[in-house]
Parts: structure tokens; sequence; C-alpha cells
């Protein structure tokens, strides 16, 4: 079953698009990626995903919460089937592109895992399919874990010529806040879509640990750029005599497990 669908076209834009896909035990889901490249997510659970002759047996995790998943690249033009034993939730980020890059698997040893922030700032960064980690056309993603009571996606920032989803879990079924022209209520299985300008932060409720997955994609180089909304930029510097909040990383047990 395909729970969210977001395409260059639906989103009215040109490159960056996210689907979610929900798998009963032994079910599969077959598509091809068409133009797009894709990098498949475990959400919960764990899938095998073949494509262009290769396969790759992805352990996932029971849920967003119980730490980083190792991932699967897919390039364009390929047939691509999902097998589920067990059953569960699977993201497919996808990202209009241009050069057909060969099928990889990424397990979790060969990812980034980064603390950003201090304090009440602090964050978890799962960097599976940024340019420093993944060999791609355009695609950039990454997941952010944002203990209860936290901010991320701080301070305000904007990526030029990068469309950005940002799709969200939270744990214990409890809301959480994005700002992006104006401020959002989210709760699991929402999306923000960001085609430009000043946004963040992204703020989880007290008692309520949030996750979001990000998928970005443009018409430029593949590049990351980042840059700070002027007017809040000065809070960097208040991290330094911070510490990481102890509750970091995330991992098995750390969440509510609701």
């Amino acid at each position: 079953m395909i729970r969210l669908d977001v395409t260059p076209e639906s989103a009215g834009w040109g490159f960056s698009g996210l689907r979610v896909v929900v798998l009963a035990a032994g079910e599969e889901y077959h598509c091809s990626t068409g133009g797009d490249e894709v990098v498949v997510v475990p959400l919960a659970g764990s899938v095998t995903v073949t494509a262009d002759g290769e396969k790759a047996v992805l352990t996932g995790r029971a849920s967003v919460f119980d730490g980083p998943t190792d991932v699967a690249y897919v390039p364009i033009e390929a047939a691509l089937t999902l097998r589920s034993d067990a059953g569960g939730r699977f993201a497919l980020a996808t990202a209009r592109a241009g050069r057909r890059l060969p099928f990889r698997y990424v397990p979790v040893a060969e990812q980034r895992i980064e603390m950003r922030g201090a304090g009440n700032c602090s964050r978890q960064v799962n960097n599976f399919a940024t340019t420093d980690v993944l060999d791609a056309d355009r695609i950039i993603a990454c997941e952010v874990l944002t203990p209860g009571g936290n901010w991320s996606s701080y301070p305000p920032h904007k990526h030029d010529e990068l469309e950005e989803i940002y799709y969200f879990e939270v744990d214990g079924g409890g809301p959480a806040y994005q700002r992006a022209d104006g401020v959002h209520e989210v709760r699991s299985g929402d999306v923000v879509l960001i085609p430009d300008g000043w946004h963040g932060p992204s703020m989880a409720a007290p008692g309520y640990h949030l996750y979001y997955l990000n998928v970005m994609a443009g018409p430029g180089e593949r590049a990351w750029v980042i840059e700070d909304e002027p007017e809040h930029a000065w809070v960097r510097d208040t991290w330094t005599d911070q510490e990481i909040d102890p509750r970091l990383p995330f991992g098995p047990g750390k969440g509510r497990q609701s």
C-alpha cells in the first residue's frame, strides 16, 4: 500500500519526491524508477531491495527511534522490487536525475552519524545520502532525531536552489511544529514542502521525540549549501559552553516505544 506519494508534479516543482510504502508480511512492491534515482530507507522493519540484477537485504529497525538504518541506492530506469518477510514501512526518497549510477548498498558503518547543536538545540543527524557519503546525481537525503522539548533545523536557514521535503514521525503520537511560511502543526506521516526561503526551527514538544526525513534536490550542482537567517545566526555561538543532550544518540529502548 502506498501511504504517501509526493512527486515533483504534485509538489509543483522540478526534482524532489518521496513515497512511503507499507508492506504486509511476505508482500512485494514493484515499480519502475523511471527518471528518478531512489534511496530506500526502512522506517520500520526489514526489506529486500532488488534492482538492476543486484540485491540488498536491509536489516532496518523496529522504528525510526531505534537507531540508524542501512539503505540502498537505486538508479534511474531500473525495475525496483521491495519484499518484506515480516512486513514494515519503507520510504523511497527520490530525485529527478540525468545520470545513471550503479546500484549501491550503504551500511550504517559507511554513514556519518552526527550529534549537532548543544543543550536544548541538540539533535542527531544520520547522514546516509549526503554528498560526503553517497555518490548520486542529484539527491541529498538525511534524517534528524530531536529529543522531546528540543529544537532542531535551527538557526533558521535556507538552501539555495534546493527543493526540500520534511517527512515527520512523532514518538508517542504527539504533536510537533515546523516553521516554514508560517508555523505548521505536524504529526506522524505528515509532510511539509519547502520550495525555497527561510525555514526552521523544527520543534519537538516536551514528552514527544521528533523524527524527520529530509529529501532535497535541485537544478544546480549537488551541494548542500546552508545559509543561516542573519538575525538568528548568533545562536550557534551559545552552544560552545553547553553539553550535548544526554538522551542522544537514539537507539533501542530510547523512544517511548508506543
